[in-house]
């Protein structure tokens, strides 16, 4: 009769055991040594990322620039932001942001605690998908001001992009 050593049964692999498991979820190892001095390579891109940066800026306000023609809804906290415009609805929480054009958005729905200061607002889209964000207000005071601020950006150019389809 024979006998084995070690164990008969095969190691785990999953999400559950390993975060690398999922793409994305971790950040990519670079293979280079905790200690390792970075290399004299790395200062022409470093270069090159602060003359891409100035273009970046340059556009950032032209776009909001343009934004400021219509109704502007803004809202934020310490870790979260969202911002309605012309272009679109932009969601940022931490250091995580997404951004919807009008015609991706297929509704936007808030919703007010009876309890609390925390505001709600989801971004459907038409592929059955949501994007939840919430900002906590100074005051419940906030709550009303903030409906009637993104009803007049969504009526502006919600309401139009739906009409300019339907041509």
């Amino acid at each position: 009769m024979e006998q084995r050593i070690g164990s008969s049964s095969k190691p785990l692999e999953g999400a559950g055991f390993d975060p690398a498991f999922i793409p994305g979820l971790t950040s990519p190892v670079s293979g280079e040594p905790e200690n390792a001095e970075p290399a004299e390579a790395e200062e022409p891109l470093a270069q090159e990322e602060a003359a891409s940066e100035e273009p970046e800026t340059a556009e950032a306000e032209e776009t909001e620039e343009e934004a400021a023609e219509g109704p502007v809804f803004e809202a934020s906290d310490r870790r979260a932001r969202i911002v309605a415009d012309a272009k679109g609805v932009r969601l940022s929480l931490d250091e995580e942001r997404c951004e919807f054009g009008w015609d991706e958005i297929g509704a936007v729905e808030t919703e007010s605690p009876r309890f609390g200061k925390r505001f709600t607002i989801t971004v459907h889209t038409p592929d059955r998908r949501w994007y939840p964000i919430e900002i906590e207000a100074t005051a419940r005071a906030d709550f009303k001001l903030w409906e009637e601020q993104l009803d007049a950006v969504l009526d502006e150019y919600f309401e139009d992009h739906g009409d300019a389809s339907d041509d």
